[in-house]
């Protein structure tokens, strides 16, 4: 945690932004598994953790911005909860950690929020994501769970969204420290690049040095010689000689922040000619990207000047033909790079998309692309200084994309499906960065992580 203060003034803020009413958090609760005693890794809800810090379940919190009252709701263990889970804070003085002085039992939350409706008062609250909030809801609100995000306070979520999108520096702190982890992980990952291994093998290895440093994954570890799949969790594969492993991996600190890198493996630990020209292609993509990135550019135009640099090296390669601009504009381009070029990184790695990505990443000035591919960028909007965002250019060679396109001739004026042909079964290629947006430009954070192609031959399979 954070000390006391650095809350009080994160709920000041959102006090003087919402300006009246009643502010509803609710924190999570434990998830069963497979039955109520074996639940799955706690994680407390992350705008939860941004205003009260604390990582337990079983928690609610209501604001009264009119009255500037604040109020933590839960309950003190039982000796029957202490017998298995040992001795715990009590409520109150997990209030006294985040500057909420007062307490009061879990129970009490349903008659304070009925209170505020007789009263006609509004209640402020976020979009929810886990089924047991949406149920609490409907108890404490008496809203049909499948309406409950039609409710959602529009006010709270912008007002949220703008106060968590901007990094402060203990937060840019925390980020780096989550990506030293990070480079450990990619590292390891690297030197165990080699023929035989199984693709698990090198995941479990990652995960456990997240865990070693008391924190754990950010999201499902990516690590899979078939890289043409975007999310591909599946870690079954034994590593051949001369494929190329994706992986897209970090660490989540202690502190509940995240990193988030790529990079492309050669395995064997040397890149073949057209590995070579692919991974110089995606590369040359990502430094332009970098040299791009300021306050006041807009994300969509750094993803647009990845495609056509994209474009034109794979024209030169005999993959692409026609002028990168038009064949951009047509979405050509979904042939090679099928989503986003990067997004918010937080508390979350993809941060605060349970809030909505048209609030996060879009605004009034840029909506949602329909095109394939521009209609999976979770982030278009200006930067602006302090946001934190991955940039991460890539070329996925898809077959049953290609087979798809083809059979249509779709964009054939672009496209040459001949020379695409020889690419199934190449995989893909994704280098990925975390930086964050100064007013001139902006500064990769984290310690360096190999991504030049000699510096990641020097380390593959060279444990």
């Amino acid at each position: 945690m954070f000390p006391s203060e650095v809350y009080v003034e994160r709920r000041k803020r959102l006090k003087q932004q919402i300006g009246s009413g009643m502010i509803l958090f609710l924190g999570n609760d434990e998830s069963p598994m497979n039955y109520r005693d074996n639940g799955y890794h706690y994680r407390q809800d992350s705008s939860f953790l941004y205003y009260f810090g604390l990582d337990f379940p079983g928690l609610a919190a209501l604001i009264d911005v009119d009255a500037d009252e604040e109020t933590l709701f839960g309950d003190d263990y039982t000796i029957d909860q202490i017998v298995w889970m040992g001795p715990q804070p009590t409520i109150r003085e997990r209030g006294e950690t985040c500057g909420v002085a007062n307490t009061v039992p879990a129970k009490q939350l349903g008659n304070a929020l009925q209170n505020a409706l007789h009263q006609e008062r509004r209640i402020h609250f976020l979009p929810q994501y886990r089924a047991e909030n949406l149920l609490r809801l409907e108890a404490l609100l008496g809203l049909h769970p499948r309406r409950i995000n039609d409710y959602v306070s529009e006010s709270l979520i912008m007002a949220v969204a703008a106060q968590r999108s901007v990094k402060s520096d203990l937060e840019l702190a925390e980020i780096e420290h989550a990506l030293e982890i990070t480079r450990e992980m990619h590292v390891t990952a690297m030197q165990m690049t080699r023929p035989g291994v199984y693709e698990r093998e090198v995941a479990g290895r990652m995960e456990g040095i997240a865990l070693a440093h008391g924190g754990r994954v950010a999201y499902p570890v990516i690590f899979s010689v078939r890289g043409e799949t975007l999310h591909n969790h599946f870690h079954g594969n034994q590593m051949q000689q001369g494929e190329l492993a994706l992986n897209d991996s970090g660490a989540e600190n202690p502190n509940f922040y995240c990193g988030d890198i790529t990079r492309t493996i050669p395995v064997g630990g040397t890149f073949s000619p057209r590995q070579r020209e692919i991974y110089l292609a995606v590369y040359a993509a990502l430094e332009k990207c970098l040299q791009a990135v300021k306050s006041g550019v807009k994300f969509r135009d750094i993803y647009l000047l990845a495609c056509r640099s994209l474009f034109d090296d794979l024209k030169a390669l005999g993959l692409m033909k026609g002028d990168a601009a038009e064949g951009v504009a047509a979405g050509a381009h979904g042939i090679f790079f099928q989503c986003g070029v990067g997004h918010m990184i937080g508390m979350d790695v993809h941060d605060m998309e349970g809030l909505g990505e048209q609030y996060v990443g879009y605004d009034d000035t840029v909506q949602r692309s329909s095109q394939f591919g521009m209609c999976y960028l979770r982030l278009a909007k200006a930067l602006q200084p302090g946001y934190v965002v991955a940039v991460e250019p890539g070329v996925y060679f898809i077959p049953q994309l290609i087979d798809r396109w083809r059979a249509e001739r779709k964009f054939a004026e672009f496209i040459n499906y001949d020379k695409f042909e020889t690419y199934k079964g190449f995989g893909g290629v994704r280098i990925e960065d975390n930086v964050v947006v100064t007013e001139s430009s902006c500064r990769i954070l984290g310690p360096a992580i190999p991504k030049t192609l000699d510096a990641v031959e020097a380390l593959a399979g060279k444990r």
